[in-house]
């Protein structure tokens, strides 16, 4: 087969952000299929051009059978909310007009958020007459909305539309948390599949302590508790920091943020007026450094705001954190607490409690070893269940099921 997808969010293994999809890219296209991407040259989490270009169509192929094809996007995509939307529009037309000539399609891979590029990717499936799988990795614009981003009454009609009709003109959806469905069916009431977020344990498999990176950042002594990802505002990090300043006469811990987004600048700040000597902001690093980083850590921190909606998420994170073996300080409820408590891979901690979060840490200095074996509980965990192999099964056996279909 030759799958197409378009995903404006793509991250290769080069980049910071989640690989899911560029990890089972390279397996599909390991099993004899091509898959082609299209996606944006503009990093989706730091705002920045990659290698300094936005091109009209630039070609990359990072492994044979996967060929990512990156096409012009506005780039101010962090500037403010109008501009993220002006660079969702930029991408769905640039990436319909690519799509358009790329030849011997079989299936047509589309995938939200930005939900926008569901749209490019349900015209050209039916243009060129393949079947159209749309995954949801995300319940957007329900997240958005319920978290104060998306306010503008005729954008988010329209968004409610166009989710909608995705959900119920996809020939197959496909979402990675199992908390999606019941809302995906209530708007589409479709063939729904799951296919989970998870992780590729053999990128944590490695013989590296972390001590380069401690050293590096001056942690040696340090109980390090580490935040890995996007810094937006759905993620809560200032409670974070507000649990670093009950904590800034403890001289042993330190609370470090690998990542960037929208937030960060203000986070940085905001650390700066609080005077949080025991807080290290970091640059993002791509997927392909993480095992380094991660193994830095005394304990990794998964956190959201306290809503409702949050409660149906599997973050990527969680799955990383546990196949580096790290116990999960989980600042998050619902679907994904139920995998950390049923792994005993973690301590679950009240979102939005700062007080909470604060005194979990602390029991994690005093108690390294009870630590350690939760976070080798976790690692065991993930290889059975969350393998992104295994998973990556899954996904080519529902393509395949399509694609037949279709015939």
């Amino acid at each position: 087969m030759h799958i197409l997808l378009i995903h404006q969010a793509f991250a290769a293994l080069d980049e910071p952000g989640g690989t899911r999809h560029i990890e089972i890219a390279r397996f599909l296209a390991a099993k004899g299929h091509r898959v082609t991407i299209i996606t944006s040259p503009v990093s989706y989490l730091t705002g920045k051009t990659r290698n300094g270009k936005n091109l009209w169509k630039s070609v990359e192929e990072p492994f044979p059978g996967v060929q990512i094809l990156r096409v012009y996007t506005y780039p101010a995509l962090h500037r403010s909310f109008f501009h993220r939307v002006l660079s969702f529009f930029s991408f769905m037309f640039s990436s319909f007009f690519v799509g358009l000539a790329v030849d011997h399609v079989d299936v047509i891979w589309g995938t939200s958020p930005p939900i926008f590029q569901g749209w490019t990717a349900w015209l050209l499936a039916r243009l060129k007459r393949v079947p159209f799988l749309f995954e949801v990795r995300d319940l957007w614009p329900a997240f958005a909305i319920a978290v104060g981003v998306l306010k503008q009454k005729t954008l988010i009609k329209l968004s409610l539309w166009l989710e909608s009709f995705l959900y119920r003109h996809a020939d197959t959806i496909v979402v990675n948390s199992p908390g999606f469905i019941e809302h995906v069916k209530t708007r589409g009431d479709h063939d729904i599949q799951v296919v989970e977020n998870g992780v590729d344990p053999a990128m944590f498999e490695t013989t590296t302590s972390g001590k380069a990176f401690r050293e590096k950042h001056g942690l040696k002594h340090n109980c390090v508790i580490l935040y890995a990802g996007a810094h937006g505002i759905s993620n809560d990090l200032d409670v974070v920091l507000e649990s670093a300043s009950l904590l800034k006469q403890d001289q042993v811990i330190r609370f470090v943020f690998v990542g960037d987004g929208k937030e960060k600048a203000r986070l940085i700040q905001k650390s700066k007026e609080l005077e949080l000597k025991n807080v290290l902001f970091l640059q993002s690093v791509p997927k392909t450094e993480m095992a380094e980083v991660i193994a830095g850590a005394d304990a990794c921190l998964a956190i959201l705001k306290p809503l409702e909606l949050y409660k149906t998420t599997y973050p990527n994170k969680v799955f990383d954190y546990m196949a580096a073996g790290k116990p999960v300080l989980l600042a998050i409820d619902g679907v994904i607490r139920e995998v950390v408590e049923k792994a005993d891979a973690g301590i679950f901690v009240e979102p939005g409690n700062s007080q909470s979060l604060a005194d979990t840490v602390t029991w994690i200095k005093e108690n390294s070893e009870k630590a350690v074996v939760l976070g080798n509980n976790g690692k065991e965990y993930v290889k059975i269940h969350f393998n992104r192999q295994l998973l990556a099964e899954k996904f080519e056996s529902l393509l395949i099921q399509l694609y037949n279909k279709k015939r």
